[in-house]
């Protein structure tokens, strides 16, 4: 087998064992050579002990979306070297700890055996520093094999440590005897290697919650309260720590609130207040801490509160795989809370809008004075993904929408907190201290009329209750539009998806029209939907909803909200936990569209 920027490379490691760092370096390597490269850390819910993996595809030609088949496969735990073995492709390459030696059982993979045990014990006596180096010994190892640029290997390591210079040393040690014993034994490099490329010029290589953390400073957020929770976590901490670095005063003053609660509803509540209070605020959690703020999120959404809410879904239901992704929180978002309610969505589709859609999240709180919800996962949200750089405009001026000043109260003698004067259903509010004696304290979660009195009146809740339908309505236009890809007007076959699963979606495509079947596709970034969601559905035939979820959640959206039938809609669910694969999609296309055309002749 060859491939040249072309091939798939998966460290079989375990949780605790160091070996995050050293992976993620030779991730960012190939990223500044040049080299498109999509990283995968698979990692158990445990703290430490357990297996662990990370995985590489490397793509000359920019597809993103994991790949089935490991080509070069870095067995590092003993425990799972059945399963990694089976993993690798006819042709593959296997590297192992040979320092317990092992018989493999396939012929078709070559097995390249190095004892890294055995050569971390001859250089260091401290047995978490053998653990450690073990690591950037199979790095250097694989930078021999793949004929990676050791130079920019070593800016790497340098960045890595940089304040810690003491550890650049016996590192780069380590990194030079794993390349140096594989010159020396084995035939270099592989027929899977890499060469340098422009390809990553002009992009960044980042999680989507460090970028969404990063948005949430820039789109104005002061206060953040949070319960810690996978895979949400590192969003809060991102944002503690951009806001450390960009909302200090001179004297120490922080200009931004950080609240760890006690949990998941103190975090919402927390939240609520803020905003109520006139700060932008958000909390970050997880599906099953959406669950636990429903009844917060029904309060917000009927006393009209801005506020934002990062929901990075996980595996479900209940605990669920804590650890692993899915898109499986759709509908209990959408319609969080008992009673009629129905939420603000965006649906990110990688670490650039996390950051853009973080930002505008709060304008859009703000001037719909409703929750608004950020829809990413587990695979955005912790992994690196090879993305645009982050943009922002500095004349940029926050939307605080239907804010009233003194002067406007002192205007308005009848006014009401709940009265829709422009007929777009969203009213006026006042920020407390704006007035002294009026406005400042007029909100309700309970039933309420026009100005926020009390009420029991059925006809006059529901009149609240159609003003907020029409103020969802309203949300329609001003939202992200949907992402259109039309390869070819005249086809009558098309995809809807979401978040996540472009890059797939992306080379299913190409895939599919390699094979005579040409699709058009549409990315919806936000619900509630369009109207060119209803158009494409309009223009299409044969409409393949892909997501990541057993219940066809998004499908079953399209048809209760866009009113598109459902014998149009075919779902392809993938919700195994693991990214979706291009070839998992064209699969299932290309053998629907087969028995397609048979029934059709």
């Amino acid at each position: 087998m060859s491939g040249i920027n072309d091939f798939v490379v998966k460290f079989a490691t375990v949780n605790g064992s160091g070996s995050a760092s050293a992976n993620l370096m030779f991730a960012k390597t190939l990223f500044r050579m040049g080299i498109p490269v999509s990283p995968k850390n698979i990692f158990p819910s445990n703290i430490q002990g357990l297996p662990t993996w990370y995985e590489v595809r490397v793509s000359g030609d920019g597809y993103l979306a994991r790949r089935d088949g490991i080509d070069l496969m870095v067995a590092m735990n003993a425990q799972t070297y059945e399963n990694d073995l089976k993993q690798v492709v006819s042709g593959g390459y296997l590297l192992y700890d040979s320092t317990l030696p092992r018989k493999f059982t396939r012929p078709d993979v070559t097995i390249i055996d190095m004892p890294i045990s055995k050569m971390c014990a001859e250089h260091w006596a401290d047995t978490r520093q053998r653990q450690l180096f073990k690591n950037m010994v199979y790095v250097g190892a694989v930078a021999a094999l793949i004929d990676i640029d050791l130079g920019v290997l070593e800016g790497v390591v340098a960045s890595q440590f940089k304040g810690k210079d003491k550890l650049i040393e016996p590192n780069l040690k380590a990194l030079h005897m794993g390349r140096d014993y594989i010159q020396a034994n084995y035939a270099c490099p592989l027929p899977i290697k890499v060469t340098p490329g422009n390809a990553t010029d002009g992009k960044i290589l980042v999680s989507g919650n460090e970028a969404a953390g990063l948005g949430a400073v820039y789109g104005g957020a002061s206060v953040c309260a949070w319960y810690p929770i996978t895979p949400s976590t590192s969003l809060a901490e991102s944002y503690e720590r951009h806001a450390k670095a960009l909302r200090m005063q001179e004297d120490g003053k922080k200009l931004f609130g950080m609240v760890q609660a006690e949990d998941e509803l103190a975090a919402i509540g927390i939240a609520i207040g803020a905003g109520w209070n006139g700060a932008r605020s958000f909390t970050a959690t997880s599906g099953p801490g959406v669950s636990l703020m429903n009844e917060f999120l029904g309060l917000a959404y009927y006393a009209e509160v801005p506020l934002v809410l990062f929901n990075v879904q996980r595996g479900g239901p209940s605990t669920g795989m804590p650890t692993r992704t899915q898109q499986s929180d759709v509908l209990s978002c959408a319609y969080a809370s008992h009673g009629d309610t129905r939420h603000v969505l965006l649906f990110p589709t990688d670490p650039t809008e996390c950051f853009t859609f973080a930002a505008q999240a709060f304008d859009l709180a703000e001037r719909l004075q409703t929750p608004v919800i950020v829809m990413s996962d587990l695979d955005i949200g912790m992994n690196d993904w090879v993305c645009d750089e982050l943009d922002w405009d500095d004349a940029h001026v926050h939307d605080r929408g239907k804010v009233l000043s003194a002067e406007e109260l002192d205007a308005m003698p009848d006014w009401g907190r709940y009265k829709d004067i422009d007929g777009d259903g969203i009213t006026y509010r006042t920020i407390p201290g704006t007035h002294p004696t009026k406005g400042a304290f007029f909100t309700r979660g309970t039933s309420h009329d026009e100005s926020a009195r009390y009420t029991e009146d059925g006809v006059v809740n529901a009149q609240v209750m159609d003003r907020l339908l029409t103020k969802f309505q309203t949300a329609a236009s001003i939202l992200p539009k949907p992402v259109s890809d039309i390869r070819d007007e005249s086809s009558r076959i098309g995809i809807i998806y979401f978040g996540a699963n472009r890059p797939a979606v992306m080379e299913a495509m190409d895939r599919l029209r390699d094979a005579g079947v040409v699709a058009n596709a549409l990315r919806i970034t936000a619900f509630p939907f369009a109207e060119e969601v209803r158009a494409f559905a309009d223009d299409h035939d044969r409409i393949y909803v892909v997501e990541q979820n057993q219940g066809g959640q998004m499908r079953q959206l399209l048809m209760v909200e866009a009113d598109i039938q459902r014998a149009k809609l075919i779902s392809i669910l993938n919700y195994d936990g693991m990214p979706m694969t291009a070839e998992f999609i064209r699969a299932r296309i290309g053998a629907a569209e087969s028995h397609a055309k048979i029934a059709a002749e």
